[in-house]
């Protein structure tokens, strides 16, 4: 029977933790007395870890087949480790705090895709009507701490996120696991080298981290970016959790788009899209009904190529490869791409200007458009083969 009241709890916490991060993190290190460019490199430590923290989870969880007590062991340490920076402030000091904790913290959420995917089985398409509370707790979350920062201070932040840091560890304690599949044999290791030798697989892997690092700039600078052209930091939290609602209406009905007109078609929207969106926000952020407009564009930038990527890369990585092929998705999309998209909008932002990031940002999502255009116009992974799937 699926758990669905458990896991779509699991997924509104964590994303309220994201929520609470996101968008104010930058303000808090701001507060801290941090540059652009220091901003940029420490929340590019959270990037970075993607890169090598999911794959050492994802083969653990593999391997011993219990993938809900490594979600467990990742968040009770996440929790433990963010502790500290109650009582650190230096540059460094910070940085390694957000080193230690995020390696854990970005642990638990592609094995965690693992195990709803693997309670979905073949119902795929209703992935979104679970993953959508996730968006919710994140536009609770951002909505709430705008007026309560505005009004106690941005030190707020960090007892909120400590407990919500608690909420994912006492979470993730209701979700059973799955029956244990059979121990993995020495095929497996193979099978994931072929899987990565597909040109379908490495062209999906190049765009997905053009496109995350074309986000870069949204996820590290968008609230410091809209104060400086006079939005209140009130209004700028009912911007992103504008953004979000739009990506819950579109989590609805992704079941019924992607039969009706097929990944391919869905995923090239969601990148034209996206282009547009940047190049809204470099070009005319101060009109506010422009900036409604590109926030609206979050349901295809976020909501649709995640419904559509998440679906790819599962069939992609079949069976026992699929913690690992979440895990490899994770890291190569969220983890090198964010974090360079974080690094390179510290850097253009300190030398050049904000509106400059996203520029930096469109030219990225152009890009992540052309791979896609030319190596994934007619096909889709199904079964970790290739066929179509329009």
């Amino acid at each position: 029977m699926l758990p669905y009241v458990r896991l779509s709890t699991f997924y509104f916490v964590y994303f309220a933790s994201l929520g609470a991060l996101l968008p104010y993190w930058g303000l808090y290190l701001q507060s801290l007395g941090f540059s652009a460019r220091e901003i940029g490199e420490l929340m590019a430590i959270i990037m970075v870890t993607k890169i090598v923290s999911p794959n050492i989870w994802g083969w653990l969880a593999d391997r011993s087949g219990q993938r809900m007590r490594v979600i467990r062991l990742g968040s009770l340490a996440s929790l433990l480790t963010f502790v500290a920076i109650f009582y650190v402030s230096s540059y460094t000091a910070v940085a390694l705090v957000m080193l230690l904790f995020s390696f854990f913290w970005n642990a638990t959420l592609p094995q965690f895709e693992a195990v709803t995917l693997g309670y979905l089985q073949e119902g795929l398409q209703r992935y979104s009507a679970i993953r959508l509370w996730g968006s919710v707790g994140f536009i609770v979350a951002v909505a709430l701490l705008a007026p309560l920062l505005d009004y106690f201070g941005i030190n707020l932040l960090i007892p909120v996120l400590t407990g919500i840091y608690l909420a994912i560890f006492l979470c993730s304690l209701a979700v059973k696991e799955r029956p244990q599949e059979p121990v993995v044999t020495s095929e497996t290791p193979l099978l994931l080298r072929q899987v990565l030798r597909r040109p379908e697989v490495v062209a999906l892997l190049v765009m997905s981290f053009l496109m995350q690092a074309g986000h870069g700039p949204y996820y590290s600078f968008y609230t410091l970016y809209m104060e400086g052209f006079g939005y209140s930091r009130t209004l700028v939290g009912q911007l992103w959790a504008l953004g979000v609602v739009v990506e819950v209406v579109i989590f609805l009905f992704m079941h019924r788009l992607i039969p009706r007109y097929g990944l391919y078609r869905l995923l090239i929207a969601s990148l034209l899209l996206t282009l547009l969106r940047w190049l809204l926000i470099a070009l005319w952020p101060d009109s506010l009904l422009l900036m409604l407009l590109a926030q609206t564009l979050h349901a295809a930038s976020f909501g649709i190529f995640h419904a559509v990527t998440i679906t790819l890369f599962h069939q992609a990585f079949p069976g026992r490869l699929q913690g690992r092929g979440q895990a490899i998705y994770s890291s190569i999309s969220y983890g090198a791409g964010g974090a360079l998209g974080a690094l390179l909008s510290g850097y253009v932002g300190e030398y050049y200007s904000l509106n400059a990031i996203y520029l930096m940002a469109a030219l990225l999502t152009l890009m992540a458009l052309l791979v896609a255009w030319r190596w994934l116009d007619d096909i889709a992974v199904v079964g970790g083969r290739v066929g179509r799937y329009r």
